[in-house]
């Protein structure tokens, strides 16, 4: 099975290139040679390669930035998907396209979860282009994936986990004031790329949410983080009104994997023993890229 890989660069592209190419032939180009906003190109690539399974990872992730990069926005989080269903569609391949939490309104109180069918209704820009790129792709071809995560974290590329490590590595003294009010999934993209994996395996189609079990606030995870990595650190909890940004985010965050638990597939490991399996691999190398070395 060929499956070719859009957005190789990112914390999940990049592991899934190294775990899928372990059981499939896998083609991740650079973004440069594979512009998925350029739908002759696109179309041209696919057509070329003629893979089994076009996966997306590419995507603009910068939240609040999208509040003003709206055209940017757009054009990689709905055109680009688009784009890449209608090539698949058009080389008989199956597309998966990798969405978000945003996509709710996060109302629910928690520990109450979002299931795959529950009514979406995003309150970013951010949130609605994903929301878009979904009905995009649904349009386009009946043989998709959809997957919808929270909370990403990995070795690559840049990340909350990341950032709390830096600041306090960088100046343990000073006071961190970590949202407390705002409930998600930590999920590390290892998992989430082996995930992706099996179903490829199963001949999956349609919506599957896929993040970490359990839940926990924003603080808790960077406490939680600072905490298995021996790090002084001086975090302290908010509310989200006492740390505003352009985007609005969901207070409620927490998927439950119903489809996969349903199809007896799910892979997904409690948040706390992913973010433990994720310090044990790369305390090191986190400690170093923290420090800049």
């Amino acid at each position: 099975m060929k499956v070719l890989i859009c957005g190789k660069s990112g914390q999940l592209g990049s592991d899934c290139e190294q775990v899928l190419g372990q059981k499939f032939e896998v083609i991740a180009p650079d973004e440069k040679e594979f512009d998925i906003t350029n739908k002759e190109a696109v179309e041209s690539i696919a057509l070329s390669l003629s893979p089994d399974v076009i996966l997306n990872c590419a995507a603009y992730t910068m939240v609040d930035a999208c509040e003003t990069e709206r055209e940017l926005a757009w054009n990689v989080n709905v055109k680009g998907p688009e784009n890449l269903a209608l090539a698949a569609s058009k080389c008989g391949a199956r597309i998966i396209h990798i969405s978000s939490d945003y996509v709710f309104d996060g109302k629910k109180r928690p520990p109450e979860s979002y299931k795959e069918d529950d009514e979406t209704g995003p309150l970013s820009y951010y949130g609605v282009t994903k929301l878009e790129g979904e009905l995009a792709v649904r349009k386009m071809t009946d043989k998709h994936i959809i997957i919808r995560t929270a909370w990403v974290y990995g070795i690559n590329g840049r990340n909350f986990l990341k950032t709390m490590l830096r600041l306090s590595t960088n100046n343990p003294e000073k006071a961190l004031k970590v949202v407390n009010d705002q409930y998600g999934s930590p999920t590390w993209s290892f998992r989430l790329a082996e995930q992706i994996g099996k179903l490829i395996e199963v001949n999956a189609i349609g919506t599957y949410h896929a993040s970490s079990e359990g839940y926990c606030t924003w603080y808790e995870l960077a406490k939680y983080f600072l905490e298995k990595m021996d790090v002084k650190h001086k975090i302290f909890p908010c509310s989200t009104d006492e740390y505003p940004t352009p985007a609005a985010r969901p207070k409620n965050s927490i998927l439950e994997n119903s489809r996969l638990k349903e199809e007896s597939i799910n892979l997904m490991r409690d948040w706390r023993k992913e973010v433990d399996t994720f310090v044990i691999n790369f305390k090191e190398r986190l400690i170093k890229e923290a420090k800049g070395q």
